[in-house]
This record gives structure tokens, sequence and C-alpha cells, in this order.
């Protein structure tokens, strides 16, 4: 009982002593490891007297949890100091005149200002909505029906207030503008959309624009035209273009489409896993229950929407492989662009 006694001193006074978070690191692993002193005590106890168990893992416990309590305040103590010798070394006056250059647009910015700048250029306006939706807007007048994998919370950020959410598509933006304007109507609707994504390749929070046309003659041979002009505009290239039959719950019929490879020119590589073709964007008619949905007649009128990921055409457009980059303001990064 002395010796845990000592041990007891021992380890508190290694605790106290400890002067950064990887020492501290150490000295729980020393005693409270897998392989740590801890451990191998309460291995012990099976070789002790029967009488004398009791009272032997009961102290040994106690040591356990003592040691727990002062490994947790001792850590606060130091990712405070830490935290205010960060706020000390990194603090920026920024009243000091800068000397060296002037700031640049962000590249998801400059993508998103040519993408809209192509589309101005076509006729189309520009529309914007809330990023705070109803889900009503969100999924119900898309004609995405209660049961769809989309309205899972696994996918779809909810707020506290029955009935909204972070919009997960910019198409609300779409229905928003049906229901205010007539036909003919040709828009598109750049923003923030948020869903529960977060590797390499996806964000929570990412950029869409959306587009949308309305009218008597709206047809596939029209969509065809406008995705395939801005595709070679936005890359500056007579790269291939071609349409994969698809789904979606808001378009019938509907396609995703795909351009031909920018890193092996179509031939097969890692990036489009040696299919020659990368995905950038998905389409379709307008289907008639959306429509009718907006207060609009499909007997009369018809039309097709389209959308796209910025982040995803801005990776492709600079050559970027991982989409966090966007986000980390690393400014060696960002002094490319």
């Amino acid at each position: 009982m002395k010796d845990i006694e000592d041990l007891k001193n021992k380890a508190l006074g290694d605790i106290k002593s400890a002067d950064s978070l990887q020492r501290l690191q150490e000295i729980k692993s020393h005693y409270l490891g897998r392989k740590g002193i801890i451990t191998s005590l309460l291995k012990e106890i099976k070789n002790l007297p029967v009488e004398e168990r009791k009272e032997f893992g009961k102290r040994i416990n106690d040591l356990k949890l003592t040691l727990q309590e002062a490994l947790g305040r001792k850590e606060k103590e130091l990712q405070k100091k830490h935290l205010e010798r960060s706020l000390a070394e990194e603090w920026i006056d920024l009243t000091i005149p800068f000397e060296g250059g002037c700031g640049t647009l962000h590249p998801i910015t400059l993508t998103l200002e040519r993408i809209v700048t192509i589309f101005r250029g076509m006729g189309f306006t520009v529309e914007e909505g809330p990023q705070i939706e109803l889900e009503r807007y969100n999924f119900d007048m898309l004609n995405i029906p209660p049961d769809h994998p989309a309205r899972d919370m696994q996918d779809t950020f909810y707020v506290n207030k029955e009935g909204y959410l972070l919009r997960t598509h910019t198409s609300p933006v779409q229905i928003r503008t049906m229901l205010k304007n007539q036909p003919p109507i040709q828009m598109i609707a750049p923003g923030k959309v948020y869903r529960r994504d977060d590797d390499p390749t996806h964000s929570p929070m990412f950029h869409q624009v959306e587009g949308l046309v309305v009218n008597t003659d709206a047809n596939l041979k029209h969509m065809k035209f406008v995705l395939e002009n801005f595709l070679k505009s936005f890359f500056a290239s007579d790269l291939p273009v071609r349409f994969r039959a698809s789904y979606f719950p808001f378009t019938e019929p509907s396609a995703e489409v795909d351009i031909g490879c920018l890193i092996c020119n179509s031939k097969g590589c890692r990036v489009c896993k040696e299919s020659g073709w990368l995905e950038v964007m998905g389409c379709g008619m307008v289907h008639p229950t959306v429509l009718e949905n907006c207060g609009i007649d499909p007997e009369v009128y018809q039309g097709f929407a389209f959308g796209m990921g910025v982040e995803r055409l801005a990776m492709l457009f600079f050559g970027i492989d991982n989409i966090k980059l966007f986000y980390e303001n690393n400014i060696r990064f960002l002094k490319q662009f």
C-alpha cells in the first residue's frame, strides 16, 4: 500500500511538471496506457491472497481516477497556455502598411464570374434565393417524394424550426422564379449549398450554378446546344461532350453530362478512371409535375434545367486535386490566382 501512495505522488509530480501537451501524453501513456503501470498493477490482482484483492483493487482504481482527473486539469491548462502563446506570436497588426503585392480574387470567385459571364452572354438572367430554405421549395415542389434518400439526416442539414433546412441545391431558386414570373424564363441561380459530405472531393458547403429555361419551344436539342457551347467556352477548348441517360425526380428525361478528360486528352488515366470521360453536370427536361406545382401549364410550356458544381469545374479548370485547398486560406495557394 505504501508503494501505491509513492506511485501516486510520483505520478502527480510528473503531471505537474509537464511543460507540453506532447510530454503530458507521454506521461499518460506511461501510467494509464495499455502497457502502463496502472494496467500492469491491475493484472497483478490475481496473484494476491484473496483477502487482499478487494482492498488492493480499490486503491488502484482510486489512483487511476485521481490521475485521470489530474491529467484532465493539466491538459486544459496547457491548451490555454498554447492558445495564448499562439495568439501572441501569430498576431498581425493590420494597421501596418503592407508592401509586397496586392490581393487577388479567390479561385471560386473567378470560376463563378466566368460561368455567369458566359450564361449572361447567352441571354440568361441571374437570380438569387435564401440559403435557409423551406422544405416545401427544396423538396416537395421539385417532385422529390417524402421517402427519397436526399431527405435523410445524413444528407441534409435541418435547422431547429420545423420545415426549414440549409438548401441542398439552388433548385429552390428556380421554383421561386417560376412562382414569381410567367414564361418565358431563362435564368441561372448561383450560390452556396449544404450537404453532409466531407472528403478530398466533397465539402459540407460548396457552390452550385443551376439553370432553367421555360418557354413554348424548349427541347432537348436546345438544351444540348446551350450546354455544349457553355462547356467549350468555359474550358476554351473544342472538347468532346456526351450526354448519358440518368434519373432526377424533377426532370424527365434526365441526363449526366461528361466532357473528354482534360488530363489525358480522353486517352484514359487515373483521374478519369481509365474511361477518358469526366462527369461535370446533370440536366434534363423539366418534369410536368414541377411546372404544374408552380402554376405553369405543361400543355403549353415546357422547359429544361441543368446544374453544376462550381468547385468541380474549378478543380478541372485550374488542375486542383483537393477541394479543401479552396477553404484553407493558404496564402501560397491563393497567390497562384
